[in-house]
């Protein structure tokens, strides 16, 4: 059973085409940008209203209706400012590189299903509901991934959009309905490509 508070972020589980491809993007990530960026943690397009630059992907830091996002993040490459290559599935913060040598990686389809940990129990009545993200930006830097998790009593409703809709159990054989942190399948119902774009809150 899901007992254990464990979480791993976003962790692709499928795609219904059966292709979950993490996207490449050149020069993805602004040189010296000032925030870590963990595996599995959601990232969003750059733009004026959320301190980034048009055509890079920053770190979601909100968890609010108003916050969405792209995707999750799978990893970076760059080289260095001594002329070293360097791959990493995290990105430190405040890295500075060799123009045009940075390639980002991320998962940016909106029907990608993820896995995600809950912060606490999901019933079986939760699929088709909207939840926001809780502990977004947690996470280790030694091990570079994300510990971001699906907030259990965030449920978003009165008409205001949520930022990841249930629509599953995670298939572990450890993990059912009910446990105290469940992990549950979700999919992106904050996608910066369809519907009303707000700005990140």
């Amino acid at each position: 059973m899901s007992s254990t508070s464990a979480p791993f972020g976003l962790r692709p589980a499928f795609h219904p085409s059966g292709l979950d491809r993490a996207q490449a993007l050149a020069g993805g990530i602004v040189s010296g940008y000032s925030t870590a960026i963990l595996k599995g943690q959601p990232v969003a397009y750059g733009s004026t209203a959320n301190g980034g630059t048009l055509g890079t992907i920053v770190a979601i830091t909100a968890s609010s209706t108003q916050a969405i996002w792209s995707g999750a993040f799978a990893g970076v490459e760059w080289t260095d400012t001594t002329g070293r290559r360097r791959v990493s599935n995290y990105w430190p913060a405040s890295t500075a590189y060799i123009a045009g040598s940075c390639v980002a990686y991320f998962y940016n389809d909106q029907n990608i299903v993820y896995e995600i940990q809950a912060d606490g129990s999901m019933a079986q009545t939760t699929i088709g509901n909207e939840y926001l993200f809780t502990n977004v930006t947690a996470g280790s830097t030694t091990t570079g991934l994300s510990q971001a998790t699906l907030g259990a009593s965030t449920a978003v409703g009165n008409g205001q959009p949520g930022q990841m809709r249930v629509v599953d159990l995670g298939q572990g054989v450890d993990n059912a309905w009910g446990d105290s942190y469940t992990v549950v399948r979700v999919v992106n119902s904050a996608s910066q490509f369809f519907g009303t774009v707000n700005a990140i809150a």
